[in-house]
């Protein structure tokens, strides 16, 4: 009997795959605990509708996040902090600081898990921060730390 996988099956497949299994094995334990569907004409037809919507949002957030990544580019967040001799800082900063500084400054919703920073900034200066905006666009945001009065 195919069926179509409502959930991810441990030893079946992904959740939305067709799979042949028994007949037994269908009726006993993947139609009742609602695992997955047979694969009739309109069953089908809905899989494949869900599937053009799952493509269809996932589409519109990579270009959302494209957009994010061009506006990026254009932003420049200025963040302060005490500093030494020599232009040394006292402590780092750090994504959770970036991205309040950015929601701050330039009203951008920022994750801080999504800000990656190859080791904490310590020194003043201008920064390149990449953000993953998605899987596929990283965009870059400029940091620019400078002395505390």
């Amino acid at each position: 009997m195919k069926v179509i996988l409502l959930q991810d099956v441990k030893s079946l497949g992904k959740k939305g795959e067709i799979v042949n299994v028994s007949d037994g094995y269908a009726r006993n334990f993947v139609l009742p605990k609602k695992l997955g569907v047979e694969a009739n004409s309109s069953n089908m037809n809905d899989l494949k509708l869900q599937k053009a919507n799952a493509d269809k949002v996932a589409q519109e957030q990579l270009e959302a996040a494209k957009e994010l990544a061009a506006l990026l580019e254009k932003k420049e967040v200025v963040l302060q902090m005490k500093s030494g001799e020599g232009g040394r800082a006292f402590g780092s900063i750090s994504s959770k600081e970036i991205a309040a500084a950015a929601k701050t400054q330039c009203g951008l919703e920022l994750d801080k898990k999504k800000i990656q920073l190859p080791e904490a900034i310590k020194a003043l200066g201008v920064y390149e921060v990449n953000v993953k905006l998605h899987t596929k666009v990283t965009g870059k945001l400029k940091v620019k730390v400078v002395e505390e009065n």
